[in-house]
């Protein structure tokens, strides 16, 4: 570890709806340079919440302040508590090597306690982390590789098993289209029926 990079803890305490079915692991929120407004994903750049717009609204700008580069937070939180989606990070204390938001660059301090988190939300057996950092760090205390993206592994030892999806980074340096992310989304989403599948 070096001693020279200061420690940061996280920002936010984690959004947890009671009628949870979903909780979205990141890795850690971006330097506050970089926020839009005082919650998850809050990067103006990065795709998470336009591409959440475009799957459940047909809209990437639905989240989006109209002749703003801000973020409508009041909706976000009302959408997630709605759908019954929790949101936090792999990481609860970190150092940037770079002093950006890279995951490259990202050194885990102290990771998340995940068993700790599902007991809140007792109806969440699903898990999905958004890039290959946060994979890494949730899986790692249990000896599981993680899954290619899209696809799932099964974590027996917490909570009599919760399955853990690993889902494509929505940050703009991952280089696949927006609507290519948003097909791996709809399909998380609809497996965990928070989207009804089409009969």
């Amino acid at each position: 570890m070096n001693s020279s990079l200061d420690i940061e803890r996280h920002p936010w305490e984690p959004f947890l709806p009671q009628n949870s079915k979903l909780l979205i692991l990141g890795s850690f929120p971006p330097p506050r340079t970089r926020w839009s407004m005082d919650f998850y994903y809050p990067n103006i750049t990065n795709d998470f919440w336009k591409m959440i717009g475009l799957i459940f609204f047909n809209d990437d700008k639905h989240f989006i302040i109209k002749e703003s580069k801000q973020f409508d937070q009041p909706a976000i939180k009302l959408f997630l508590e709605e759908r019954g989606i929790a949101l936090y990070d792999a990481a609860t204390a970190i150092q940037r090597e770079k002093g950006n938001a890279s995951d490259l660059h990202l050194r885990i301090i102290e990771a998340t306690d995940i068993p700790s988190l599902l007991s809140k939300i007792p109806q969440c057996r699903t898990i999905a982390v958004t890039g290959e950092k946060s994979a890494q760090t949730v899986l790692a205390p249990y000896n599981i590789a993680a899954p290619a993206i899209g696809k799932s592994v099964e974590i027996s030892q917490i909570n009599n098993g919760i399955r853990l999806f690993r889902m494509p980074s929505t940050s703009r340096a991952y280089p696949i289209a927006l609507d290519k992310k948003a097909a791996y989304y709809r399909e998380l989403f609809t497996e965990v029926g928070i989207i009804h599948k089409r009969v």
